[in-house]
């Protein structure tokens, strides 16, 4: 039986300058992980729950393309400029074609080693005679990025595991939309007919447990808070937990305090949420879902990375892209990180949570 993402995720041997003794003590904390009893069996009733809702989420984001494709305007308007670059193109102005090409993308925030190596290839494909057309170097550039984001985002849909609850936790730095996506979340689920237990599990923020608590009566979901004021995060996690095991619940959906990703001591907190929840269901939890916010654009990648050194991020989701031109960030995020991105958010409403589909965006962006 394969292990859950969560319990094979672990620190690499490189040690940043930056480390301080504090994080170096957590990073050491985070290294103590235990592997799943390897006498469990998993129910087929449950294994095939968890596989019709990721079908179904799937299948969903198919018949959205229509909200990714609107949700992308800005970047798509960006661009637009490689549809006129291409439009007359002839062997003669290769070059200038290619440096106006190659500063589209980085307007758009694909990154520059990403963006030479687009344009690269597609120099060395007209040069020798593979591209002969405007229409065909655009499709050269559509296929490379979606080469790009299957060949590192392959699990884009929900890793549940095979026994309930499945465990999901939300994490990001504040202001990132991380208790709203929760929200659109355990709503695109019970839309799906699972039954989700939310944790209001963010004890800093006071008016935390207040916006989370409306999502639930929005959604229809119950939810566990804190009990009292000095009440710790780890606490209300692993209580909400029990009561999604006892309960029969299908998934519980913990919301964390937005952190700063270079407080370590806040960052240390994470970790002991995690534990508390392996604690309770072994290989929870199933999911660490990082929030960041696509108006950042690559500035979203130190974040990332340290969150994911710390805590073992296993999916991303992007918001506020509808509001951004930098859309390439969505590449430039699985590449440099090799983390899929399970969800992206196009717009305000509640249904404008998005599962990621590689192939919709591409079309979104390159009209």
């Amino acid at each position: 039986m394969a292990t859950s993402s969560a319990h094979l995720s672990f620190l690499g041997g490189r040690i940043s300058p930056l480390f301080s003794s504090e994080r170096v003590r957590l990073l050491t904390y985070r290294g103590d992980f235990r592997l799943p009893n390897s006498r469990f069996r998993c129910s087929a009733g449950q294994s095939g729950f968890f596989t019709r809702l990721g079908r179904l989420i799937k299948e969903k984001a198919k018949s959205d393309v229509e909200k990714i494709f609107s949700g992308f305007s800005k970047t798509r308007e960006n661009l637009a400029v490689i549809d006129e670059l291409l439009l007359f193109w002839n062997l003669a102005e290769t070059d200038r074609v290619l440096d106006e090409l190659e500063e589209a993308l980085l307007v758009s925030d694909f990154g520059p080693k990403i963006t030479v190596r687009i344009v690269e290839r597609l120099r060395d494909d007209i040069m020798s005679g593979k591209l002969k057309s405007g229409s065909e170097i655009k499709d050269a550039l559509k296929g490379s990025v979606l080469e790009m984001l299957a060949k590192k985002n392959s699990k884009t849909e929900l890793q549940m595991g095979f026994r309930k609850p499945a465990v999901i936790m939300i994490v990001g730095v504040n202001g990132g939309g991380k208790t709203t996506s929760l929200g659109k979340l355990a709503h695109r689920l019970k839309n799906e007919g699972t039954k989700v237990l939310m944790a209001a599990g963010d004890t800093f923020r006071a008016a935390a447990s207040d916006q989370l608590e409306i999502w639930a009566e929005r959604t229809g979901c119950e939810i566990v808070v804190a009990e009292g004021d000095k009440a710790k995060a780890a606490t209300v996690l692993s209580k909400a937990v029990k009561r999604g095991k006892e309960e029969g619940y299908d998934v519980v959906l913990c919301d964390t305090s937005g952190r700063l990703h270079t407080n370590y001591s806040l960052m240390e907190e994470l970790i002991a949420c995690k534990k508390a929840v392996g604690k309770v269901v072994s290989g929870a939890p199933n999911e660490i879902l990082l929030v960041l916010d696509g108006n950042t654009g690559l500035n979203m990648l130190p974040q990332a990375r340290e969150f994911n050194e710390i805590v073992g991020i296993t999916g991303l989701i992007l918001t506020k892209l509808d509001g951004s031109a930098r859309g390439g960030c969505v590449v430039s995020v699985v590449e440099e990180l090799g983390i899929p991105v399970k969800f992206i958010g196009v717009g305000e409403a509640v249904e404008d949570l998005q599962p990621f589909d590689a192939e919709a965006f591409v079309n979104a962006i390159f009209s």
